[in-house]
């Protein structure tokens, strides 16, 4: 496994004001391995490589993990919760689990869309490679007005390796796409893979100019009526944490994404610098939230 630039960006929210980049090998763990807390294997580094960042590690293998890189710098850069629905349950048992706040707000936002799209829901369903290449066609279009795209170059992919995988999942079967129209026109997308039985969120967007509407919360819910039912074992919301998340799951890993960088002076004073902004950060979030502003800051963050 190669090491690949990635940035460690000083941001907040979805705003990056700085980053350094480093060589590493990105070692992620899925679903099954944070509920098992498997430790991953570390493979060999090369020369120019500066370490490991590892996502979704269960927070309880923390130690084991920073022992496990013999003598590197270990840094926490972020904690989370990583959320997941239990397909098992039916659609009902799920719905009854929420807070009877969460699901009168949901059922109300699902009316607000009804009622400027002629009464009914337009959501459209996608799997075969037929359909998943209309999908793409449609939700490409959408992932160029999302925040998503314009600050975190985390829009739907059009590169020739994303389709052809895209391809060979509809083959066989997994992957699923859904569409949002509201008064006719394309409003959000959600794009899951499917491995081992449990359905990823991947990518998903929604145009600003729905937002008003909630068109994102609208899609989800009508994704998982499709799901549960289908034999999967889990909807897995991967990285970080979110109230839309929050939302829908119905149990979560504590997880948290680590570096594992080699003992130079360089990776220390960029591990400090990360540890001194997170640390203000976090402090402005609580200012933030004691004054009452977050919706302005989100606003911020977004613009």
């Amino acid at each position: 496994m190669s090491a690949v630039p990635l940035p460690l960006r000083f941001q907040i929210g979805a705003r990056t004001l700085a980053s350094i980049q480093r060589q590493l090998v990105r070692v992620p763990l899925s679903l099954d391995d944070a509920l098992q807390g498997r430790l991953p294997q570390l493979p060999p580094l090369d020369r120019a490589a500066h370490g490991y960042q590892i996502t979704s590690l269960p927070e309880d293998r923390r130690d084991a993990m920073a022992l496990a890189g013999g003598g590197m710098i270990a840094f926490v850069r972020q904690r989370y919760t990583r959320h997941y629905v239990d397909l098992s349950l039916t659609h009902d048992t799920w719905l009854e689990a929420m807070s009877s706040n969460t699901r009168t707000g949901l059922r109300r936002k699902a009316r607000k869309v009804a009622a400027v799209s002629a009464g009914h829901l337009d959501v459209r369903r996608f799997r075969t490679p037929d359909e998943m290449t209309a999908f793409h066609d449609v939700a490409r279009r959408i992932s160029l007005r999302t925040y998503q795209e314009r600050l975190l170059g985390g829009g739907l992919p059009d590169d020739p390796e994303f389709l052809r995988d895209m391809y060979l999942k509809a083959a066989a079967g997994d992957v699923r796409g859904w569409l949002l129209y509201i008064a006719g026109e394309p409003a959000a997308y959600l794009y899951c893979p499917i491995e081992a039985g449990i359905a990823r969120y991947e990518y998903v967007g929604h145009d600003p100019a729905f937002s008003d509407l909630s068109p994102g919360g609208v899609l989800q819910m009508e994704a998982m009526r499709d799901l549960f039912g289908t034999g999967l074992k889990c909807f897995d919301f991967t990285e970080g944490d979110g109230q839309h998340k929050r939302q829908f799951a119905t149990a979560g890993v504590p997880c948290i994404d680590m570096l594992l960088l080699r003992a130079s002076l360089a990776n220390r004073l960029t591990t400090m610098a990360l540890s001194g902004f997170d640390q203000a950060a976090a402090m402005g979030k609580r200012a933030t939230k004691r004054l009452g502003l977050e919706k302005l800051a989100k606003k911020v963050r977004r613009s």
